[in-house]
């Protein structure tokens, strides 16, 4: 089952002395949107096993160089989200959400989870910023960028 709780994963590689960030886009019957990985708490699941959990199932990416926590911490309550959240067969009124970012290996191969999402993209801050739908993926972004800058 499912908990009112999910993560947010965003990956990162530095390249040449640039950040370059791992967005995901969702398949057409998920909107179509760019993101950085989510998913959802289990039960009997700890926060940082789910985050590893869902790393590994949506991009394959097991080997982690480290994680920054705390980063971004948000609940969702608007309707547009809760919403879209009601087409996946969640049935919450809300949802919290913890921001984690992790880094990744240079040489780190992407095996994309293709029933959820139909690309990836590693991008610089400005592009991933752009590419980015929701207002609060865009303040972690932000956030992170600050911390790595």
């Amino acid at each position: 089952m499912r908990l009112p709780i999910q993560i947010e994963a965003i990956l990162f590689k530095k390249t040449d002395g640039e950040i370059q960030y791992l967005l995901l886009k969702r398949i057409p019957p998920s909107g179509e949107f760019w993101q950085p990985i989510t998913g959802g708490l289990e039960e009997g699941e700890t926060i940082m096993e789910a985050l590893k959990r869902e790393i590994r199932e949506e991009t394959g990416i097991e080997n982690i160089i480290r994680i920054i926590d705390d980063v971004h911490y948000f609940e969702l309550r608007n309707l547009p989200f809760i919403e879209y959240l009601k087409k996946l067969g969640q049935t919450c009124v809300y949802l919290k959400e913890y921001v984690f970012v992790v880094e990744v290996a240079l040489g780190e191969v992407v095996d994309l989870d293709t029933e959820e999402h139909s690309e990836y993209r590693w991008c610089g801050f400005e592009d991933a910023l752009g590419l980015l739908k929701w207002r609060e993926n865009k303040v972690a972004l932000k956030k992170l960028n600050e911390i790595l800058s």
